[in-house]
C-alpha cells in the first residue's frame, strides 16, 4: 500500500549508501550518475536504489534472510505504521536494488560469510544472475534457491527518510540505509540506468559539486554534507544507530526549500521542533543546490 497525500501518491523506495575504507586512511561513498534520458533526476549523483515490487514482500523471503536475533525492522525503521510486512519489504527492495543497480550483494553463506566474486566464474555466474533479476526473469528468492545463500538485512543501518516534495511530477517515500561494502566485492554501476560512477570521499562530493563537477539533488546534497562531519565508519556507523528517523518533506518556497526543522517550515503533519543549530534550508544559488542555516536566510 503507497502512501498518500491528498491526490498525491509517494512510491515506495529504498536506497543505500555504500562505504569502504579508502587507501588514504580516510573512506568514501559510492556515487553513480543518472542517465540523461532518465526521467527522475537525469545526469544526477545519486546512491543505488529504487521503487520496492511486490516480490519485495514474499513471504518466501523469509526463509532466505539471517538476522541477529533482535533484527527488528519496524523498530529500526522507526514507523510502527507500516502495514503487513512491508518494513522488511524495505531492507529486501534495499538490497535487490543495490545488487541490481551496483552489482553488489548483501548476502552469502548461512556462517555469515558474504559472497566472494574473487572467482571469476562466481562474478559471471551472479553478473548473469543480475541481469535476469533486472529482467524480472527471476526473483531474489529463486537466486538463494539456486545458490544456497542466505541476505543480510541487517547488514543494513536506517540513516533517513525523505518524501518527495509535491513539486515533482514522480514523488517517492524513500529509506535511505547505510552499509559498508562487503569483502572481495567491486560495484559496477549498470549501464541502463547510469552512464558513470566513483567513489568519493563526503568531503570531495561536496567539493565536486559546489564547482560544478556533479550534480547532487537535495536529499543526496543534505546527507552528504552530514556525512561530511564524520571522521571514520565506527563512528558513523555508531551514531546511525541511536539517530531519530523521521519523515522528511522539504517545503518549497520561492529559490528554497525549507526542512522540517526550519522555523518558517509549516506543513503540520512533518514539523519537527525548531534546531537552529543544525542547516534548515537548501537554496538555488547561481544554478547550485547549496545547504544553508536559517540564520543565513535572513
Amino acid at each position: 500500500m503507497n502512501l498518500t497525500e491528498n491526490k498525491f501518491v509517494f512510491k515506495d523506495a529504498a536506497t543505500v549508501i555504500l562505504i569502504r575504507p579508502s587507501n588514504s586512511g580516510n573512506w568514501e561513498i559510492f556515487l553513480a550518475r543518472r542517465h540523461q534520458k532518465q526521467a527522475f533526476m537525469a545526469g544526477a549523483y545519486v546512491f543505488p536504489g529504487g521503487q520496492l515490487e511486490e516480490t519485495d514482500n514474499d513471504p518466501q523471503l523469509e526463509n532466505y534472510i539471517k538476522t541477529a536475533d533482535v533484527f527488528d525492522p519496524y523498530r529500526l525503521l522507526q514507523d510502527s505504521s507500516l502495514p503487513g510486512e512491508k518494513a522488511l519489504g524495505f531492507f529486501i527492495a534495499a538490497i535487490r536494488e543495490t545488487f541490481e543497480e551496483a552489482g553488489i550483494l548483501l548476502g552469502g553463506k548461512t556462517t555469515g560469510n558474504f559472497v566472494s566474486f574473487h572467482d571469476e566464474k562466481v562474478l559471471r555466474k551472479f553478473n548473469d544472475y543480475r541481469h535476469q533479476l533486472n529482467a524480472s526473469q527471476i526473483t531474489l528468492a529463486g537466486i538463494a534457491q539456486k545458490e544456497e545463500i542466505l541476505f543480510f538485512p541487517d547488514a543494513l543501518i536506517p540513516y533517513a527518510h525523505w518524501i518527495t516534495p509535491d513539486f515533482e511530477q514522480k514523488r517517492f517515500n524513500t529509506r535511505f540505509f547505510l552499509a559498508k561494502l562487503p569483502p572481495h566485492q567491486t560495484p559496477v554501476a549498470d549501464a541502463a540506468e547510469f552512464t558513470e560512477s566513483l567513489w568519493v570521499t563526503p568531503q570531495k562530493a561536496l567539493k565536486m559539486h559546489h564547482q560544478k563537477e556533479i550534480i547532487l539533488m537535495p536529499p543526496t546534497l543534505k546527507t552528504i554534507d552530514e556525512l561530511s562531519a564524520f571522521r571514520n565508519i565506527d563512528e558513523l556507523f555508531s551514531a546511525a544507530k541511536t539517530k531519530i528517523i523521521y519523515p522528511i518533506l522539504p517545503q518549497l518556497t520561492g529559490n528554497s526549500l525549507k526542512l522540517p526543522h526550519d522555523p518558517e517550515y509549516s506543513i503540520d503533519a512533518y514539523k519537527r521542533p525548531v534546531n537552529l543549530s543544525e542547516p534548515s534550508r537548501i537554496l538555488v544559488e547561481n544554478g547550485v543546490w547549496k545547504i544553508a542555516y536559517y540564520s543565513e536566510s535572513h
